[in-house]
């Protein structure tokens, strides 16, 4: 197995350049204790740069990294650059120009994290949302049209295509394999929409008959989101489409206690380009400056990173320190009801390691 690994690592907005070091910090920790080797090439491209330079990232950019082993992305965005100007200058190329069609978001409820929802607690909720990542409802098709007149309008179209449904899918069935639960559970809203959804229920269908072992279900996204916060222990595995999955890996963690401990993989399964990791939480301008952003959605990214470059016992150690902080450690930032800072919180999980 490969110990030597190039990564590419990209700060970002806001909060991401607090909880980077952190992640980075626990790295350098499992490198010593595994044996492995980091390069780290840190990349400046945000929002900053954008004001400065006038882009997101250079031209060349996706061609220099094409190369690493691997992305850890802090954030994207922050105000003053309009948000689909910084999104579709960075993430988003960087998700297609990479084939990271997959997108990964686990959801647990970890012992010692407080759910807002009534009578829930540790074990209620371990779920997966995989969410389609290069086409659906996130489209490049459409214009504004009759601009400045009475008439002015603003089409966008979705895509959904055989290929993008069935590989994302197939993808979905497969990780509920290997899951104690073995359900999968389909995002829809064909009820209203009246081409892509049908569609996109004729494609679960059809693919569903390829595992017999596997148990599905399907719901409406307005249904769906209410049985998150009413049932959640009902959910396994979720396959959704790109926005409908976005909507659902933002509620999953809010109703777990809080964004900030969740992370995600944006993955390119062919291995032909780098995957790309990065927490859900976003750049959170609001508490941006204040050395208060939580650490482990960033850390624990880091670890799925691990896991998709092979290193099983070292990201499964990194988890396991992030459960033995929660459950042992006062060590709490504000969003998970503590006052402890993301560099107080970011060493205990170290030294839990």
């Amino acid at each position: 197995m490969n110990r030597n690994f190039n990564i590419c690592v990209i700060p970002g907005d806001g909060i991401g350049k607090e909880v980077m070091p952190e992640a980075i910090n626990i790295l350098r920790a499992v490198e010593k204790k595994y044996n492995l080797k980091f390069s780290f090439d840190t990349k400046d491209w945000s929002c900053k740069r954008f004001n400065e330079k006038g882009a997101m990232m250079p031209d060349d950019g996706l061609e220099k990294i094409q190369g690493s082993d691997a992305i850890l992305l802090g954030a994207c965005g922050f105000p003053g650059v309009p948000d689909h100007v910084s999104l579709w200058g960075l993430l988003i190329p960087i998700r297609r120009k990479f084939g990271q069609y997959l997108n990964l978001r686990p959801v647990r409820m970890f012992e010692g994290l407080k759910s807002p929802l009534k009578n829930r607690e540790y074990g209620d909720i371990d779920f997966l949302v995989v969410r389609e990542n290069n086409e659906g409802e996130y489209s490049e098709i459409g214009g504004l049209l009759y601009k400045d007149t009475p008439e002015e309008m603003a089409v966008q179209q979705s895509v959904f295509t055989r290929k993008g449904t069935g590989r994302v899918m197939h993808a979905a069935f497969n990780l509920a394999k290997g899951r104690k639960r073995k359900h999968v559970t389909s995002a829809t809203k064909s009820n209203g929409i009246l081409h892509s959804m049908p569609y996109w229920d004729a494609r679960f269908k059809e693919i569903a008959m390829e595992y017999p072992e596997v148990s599905t279900d399907q719901f409406h996204i307005d249904i769906l989101s209410a049985h998150f916060v009413l049932h959640p222990d009902w959910f396994d595995v979720i396959v959704a489409s790109n926005l409908f999955g976005d909507i659902l890996s933002d509620l999953g963690p809010a109703i777990t206690g809080t964004i900030g401990i969740a992370p995600s993989g944006n993955i390119n399964p062919e291995r032909n380009y780098p995957s790309c990791f990065e927490p859900v939480h976003g750049s959170a301008p609001d508490i941006a400056g204040r050395g208060i952003a939580n650490p482990i959605g960033q850390i624990w990214s880091a670890a799925m990173m691990l896991e998709h470059l092979g290193c099983l016992e070292a990201a499964a150690d990194i988890v396991s320190a992030i459960e033995e902080t929660l459950r042992t450690s006062d060590c709490k930032t504000p969003d998970m009801g503590g006052n402890s800072t993301t560099q107080e919180l970011g060493k205990v999980i170290a030294a839990n390691l």
